[in-house]
C-alpha cells in the first residue's frame, strides 16, 4: 500500500513523552539536549517536579551526545493528556509495563493525536501489535515500538513494527533518533523483547537459576560478567536490582506465558525470596539481590548505566565565608547548591543568600525551603522558599518572626515546616506559605533576659509525625560538654504553653555540642552531628529512642571539621554530612566506608536530599 503519511516539520512541532519516571525523564532529556521541544506528561505533579529538576540538573550529560553545540529545546509539563499531545509530531508512551494500561493509552491517543502523528511504545515486554485493540485500523500504520535502554550511558534504541507500520515511518524515526544522538537499530520483524532484551532475558534467566540452585552469589556472578564483558561496570545482578526485581519478575512472566517456559527456578524463586518480602532492589530500603545501597555509587568510575537510579539529589548550603568570601558582600555571600551523590554536576541554584543554615525539599510542592540566620546578634532571621530550580524566591516568614533560624525539616504528610531558633530559644512550626505560624517550644525569653545562656539555644530539629514526636538539640556553649537532646509531643498539651509544657523529656545530656538531627522513623533511631571539641566532639552519633530502646549513644564516625548538616538516606542505607570545612561526606548506615564526595574550601552548613525516582 502506498504511503499517505506526511513527514512532520520537527522544528515547528513538539514531541510528547508520556510518563515522567526514571526512563521517561531521561528520554525527554535526550530530545531537549538535541534541540527538540518536548511536552512531558504525567498525572502526578510530584513526578513532573522531580523530572523537571532531574533534566535541569543533568542536561549537560546529554548535550555531548550531539556535540554540545545545539541550543536546548523547550520543556513543557502537563498533567492533561490532550494538552500534551496536541500538535505533537511524535508521542512516546513510557507508562508502567502493564498491558491493559498500554491498550487504554493507545485507545485514548487514537482519538487525540493528529492524522500524521507517529505513536511509539517504549515497551520491550509487549509488542505494539498487542496494544491495538482500541486503535482504528487506518491508524495502526503509524504505531511502532521505540524502546530505549538507559541514556545517557546506554544510548541504543530499538525500533520495531507493529506488523502494519509504514516503512517510511520506521526509517524516519531511525533518522530522527540518530539526529538526537541515539544509536537506533531496527528489528526486522515483530519479536517479544525486541533484540537486546531477548539476550538480556536469557542472561537474567540463567542468573536466577544459578542463584536458586545455590551455585554462586550475586557479587561473584557480577565479577565474572564484568571481567568478561567489561564495557559496563555493573553486572546482571546489580542491573536487575537497579531496574527493580518486581519489574524483572513482571517482564519474565510475559516470556514464561508466551514461550511456555519453566518458572520454578526463575520468576517463582525471585518472587518467593525477594519480591514477596518487599526486597525490590535499589528502590527498596530492604535491598534486593544486593544489600540496600548496593547500586548507589560515590564516584563516576564505579557507576554503570543502571547505577544511581535510586540515588537522591543533594541540596546543600554554603555560608559563603570560606576561601572565596567576598568581603564586600558581607554575610550575603551564601549559596544554595545541588550535586549528584558521586560529587558530580555541582551547580549553584541561588547566589547572594544571607547566612543560610537549614534546608529541606518538597518534591510534591515543587519547592525548596531554607532558613537565613540574618545578622548575628540581631533578631532578623527569616525563612524562604524557591522552586526546585532556584527560581521564584519567596519569603515565607519575614525578618523578625524568628531570631536566628537554624535547622529546618519538612513534615511531608501534613505539609508543615519545623525549625529551631537558636538565640530565639524556640522551636517553630508553620505551613508552606508561612501561615499558621506557631511556637511549639520556648526555652527562655531572650527579649527579657538576653541570649547569653547558650544552654537554652535550640539548634537541630526533627519530627516524627507517625509517632507524634518532636526532637531538638540545645547545644550549650561552644565545646563545653553541656549539650542536650530533647523530645516532646508534636503538639502542645491542652491548657499548656510553649514555655510550660509538661511533656518535655531530656533524652541525652552532657554532650559536647550537638547540632543537626535526623531520624529513621521505622527503626526509631536518632542520629546527630556534634561539633564539640576532640576527641568526643566533631562526631556522628546515634541512639535507639523507641519504646524499650536503651538510648545508648553509639559514635559512628569522627574527625570532621565542625560537623553541621546531616541527612539519612533510608532507601540506600547511607548517611550524608556537611561540615564548615567545605566537605560533604557519605557513609554506610553503620558509619563505615567514609567517603569525601565533595571537598572544597567553602563553608557548608545544612543539607537535604531530594528523591527524584
Amino acid at each position: 500500500m502506498e504511503s499517505t503519511w506526511v513527514r512532520p516539520d520537527t522544528s515547528k512541532q513538539p514531541l510528547a513523552v508520556l510518563g515522567a519516571g526514571v526512563l521517561g525523564r531521561r528520554i525527554t532529556a535526550t530530545w531537549i539536549a538535541a534541540g527538540y521541544d518536548v511536552n512531558l506528561r504525567d498525572p502526578s505533579d510530584a513526578q513532573l517536579n522531580a523530572a523537571t529538576i532531574y533534566i535541569q540538573s543533568n542536561l549537560k550529560d546529554y548535550e555531548h551526545l550531539t556535540g554540545g553545540k545545539r541550543n536546548p529545546g523547550n520543556l513543557k509539563v502537563f498533567t492533561d493528556l490532550g494538552g500534551a499531545v496536541k500538535d505533537a509530531w511524535f508521542v512516546l508512551e513510557a507508562v508502567p509495563e502493564k498491558l491493559q494500561m498500554k491498550i487504554d493509552i493507545m485507545g485514548e491517543l487514537d482519538k487525540l493525536v493528529g492524522a500524521h502523528c507517529i505513536v511509539g511504545s517504549n515497551s520491550s515486554s509487549f509488542k505494539s501489535s498487542k496494544m491495538l485493540e482500541k486503535v482504528r485500523p487506518e491508524n495502526r500504520r503509524r504505531i511502532c515500538n521505540v524502546h530505549y535502554q538507559m541514556p545517557p550511558g546506554a544510548t541504543t534504541v530499538e525500533i520495531m513494527t507493529d506488523g502494519q507500520t509504514d516503512n517510511e515511518i520506521i526509517q524516519f524515526m531511525n533518522d530522527a533518533l540518530a539526529d538526537a544522538g541515539m544509536q537506533p537499530v531496527i528489528a526486522r520483524k515483530e519479536s517479544t523483547g525486541l533484540i537486546l532484551n531477548r539476550l538480556w532475558a536469557a542472561i537474567k534467566r540463567e542468573v536466577m537459576m544459578i542463584l536458586a540452585e545455590g551455585v554462586s552469589v550475586p557479587a561473584e556472578i557480577d565479577t565474572l560478567f564484568v571481567r568478561m564483558f567489561g564495557n559496563n561496570p555493573s553486572g546482571p545482578c546489580a542491573m536487575m536490582d537497579a531496574v527493580g526485581l518486581d519489574t524483572v519478575a513482571f517482564i519474565e512472566d510475559n516470556y514464561v506465558e508466551e514461550r511456555h517456559l519453566q518458572s520454578a527456578l526463575t520468576v517463582d524463586w525471585l518472587r518467593k525470596n525477594y519480591v514477596d518480602q518487599d526486597k525490590l532492589g535499589a528502590k527498596s530500603g530492604k535491598g534486593g539481590l544486593y544489600p540496600p545501597g548496593g547500586t548507589t555509587k560515590s564516584s563516576q568510575a564505579e557507576a554503570g548505566h543502571h547505577d544511581n537510579l535510586a540515588a537522591p539529589l543533594l541540596y546543600f548550603l554554603d555560608l559563603g565565608v570560606g576561601a572565596d568570601w567576598d568581603l564586600g558582600k558581607g554575610l550575603t555571600n551564601g549559596k544554595i547548591l545541588t550535586a549528584a551523590v558521586d560529587g558530580t554536576n555541582v551547580k549553584t541554584l541561588i547566589e547572594g543568600v544571607m547566612t543560610p543554615d537549614g534546608i529541606d525539599i518538597s518534591i510534591a510542592a515543587g519547592r525548596i525551603f531554607w532558613t537565613s540566620m540574618g545578622n548575628f546578634g540581631k533578631p532578623d532571621g527569616s525563612v524562604l522558599s524557591a522552586n526546585l530550580d532556584g527560581s521564584d524566591v519567596k519569603t515565607i516568614l519575614p525578618k523578625g518572626k524568628a531570631n536566628t533560624p537554624k535547622q529546618l525539616v519538612i513534615d511531608h504528610e501534613n505539609s508543615k515546616l519545623y525549625f529551631s531558633d537558636r538565640e530565639g530559644q524556640r522551636v517553630h512550626r508553620c505551613n508552606f506559605d508561612g501561615s499558621a505560624h506557631e511556637v511549639l517550644v520556648q526555652t527562655g525569653d531572650w527579649e527579657r533576659d538576653g541570649f547569653a545562656d547558650q544552654t537554652k539555644w535550640c539548634v537541630g530539629i526533627n519530627v516524627d509525625p507517625k509517632h507524634g514526636k518532636l526532637y531538638w538539640t540545645q547545644k550549650g556553649p561552644s565545646k563545653a560538654n553541656q549539650g542536650r537532646i530533647f523530645r516532646a509531643g508534636i503538639d502542645i498539651p491542652k491548657g499548656e504553653t510553649a514555655s510550660s509544657r509538661s511533656d518535655v523529656e531530656v533524652l541525652f545530656e552532657r554532650l559536647p555540642e550537638p547540632i543537626d538531627l535526623d531520624l529513621d522513623t521505622d527503626a526509631q533511631t536518632l542520629y546527630w552531628t556534634d561539633r564539640g571539641e576532640y576527641p568526643l566532639g566533631n562526631t556522628l552519633s546515634k541512639a535507639a529512642v523507641g519504646p524499650g530502646g536503651d538510648k545508648k549513644v553509639i559514635t559512628l564516625a569522627r574527625h570532621f571539621h565542625e560537623a553541621i548538616g546531616l541527612r539519612i538516606d533510608t532507601v540506600n542505607h547511607h548517611i550524608y554530612i556537611a561540615d564548615l570545612g567545605g566537605t560533604v561526606y557519605r557513609f554506610n548506615i553503620d558509619g563505615s566506608n567514609k567517603r569525601r564526595i565533595i571537598d572544597t574550601d567553602s563553608t557548608f552548613a545544612g543539607l537535604g536530599l531530594a528523591f527524584l525516582h
